[in-house]
């Protein structure tokens, strides 16, 4: 062995006892801090012994959260029994893949109202949904444009059923596909007598 290996290998050793100790150190320090805080009463903790308590209480925390406690992206996905769909009906398929799942709505109020008349109608339309027990939360994005969440992705179908037949209502869209509502058959129907109007004049 040349001196330049043994200078290395003497480097090595020390490098490794020094490490060693600096573990065996703080492995002592932490036992002495744990005792502290044993015999040191709760009223005296600070913001760090709290924090540290926490991490010794979550660390030893085995107990798995319920199904229902999870949050909805750790969930297991609902099964769907594929022999009781109709499968020619999309729209069913989408609410049996929506069912326990957040979704998310989009309404369009007809005319050209102001956030206040917005804010007023949808409020009418989710309390008519909350008296008929469908929870939706409700969010005014829009001068004329509501968005309504939904815990349960599968009555978005019922709540969809609901607005369309409303008075205000231009259009719901539900996962990129727009159905028209009531307002907007009657803004085509206005449409169509204003051409027939224009025509008979000439």
């Amino acid at each position: 062995m040349n001196q330049l290996q043994r200078q290395f290998a003497a480097l090595s050793i020390l490098l490794f006892l020094a490490l060693l100790s600096c573990s065996c150190h703080g492995k002592g320090k932490e036992g002495k801090d744990k005792e502290k805080l044993k015999k040191k009463d709760i009223r005296d903790y600070s913001d760090a012994d709290m924090e540290r308590l926490f991490d010794q209480w979550e660390e030893s925390d085995e107990d798995e959260l319920e199904e229902d406690e999870l949050p909805e992206w750790k969930r297991e996905p609902p099964k769907i029994d594929m022999s009781q769909l109709d499968t020619s009906d999309p729209a069913e398929l989408l609410r049996a893949s929506k069912k326990g799942r957040t979704l998310m709505m989009f309404a369009t109020v007809s005319g050209d109202p102001a956030q206040e008349e917005t804010e007023k109608i949808s409020m009418l339309w989710q309390s008519s949904l909350f008296n008929a027990h469908v929870d939706v939360q409700r969010y005014v994005v829009g001068s004329d444009r509501v968005l309504f969440m939904l815990k349960d992705g599968s009555k978005a179908w019922e709540v969809k059923d609901f607005l369309v037949k409303q008075e205000r209502c231009s259009e719901v869209t539900i996962e990129g596909q727009n159905f028209p509502g009531a307002a907007a058959a009657k803004e085509k129907e206005q449409a169509k007598k204003n051409i027939k109007k224009g025509k008979t004049e000439l």
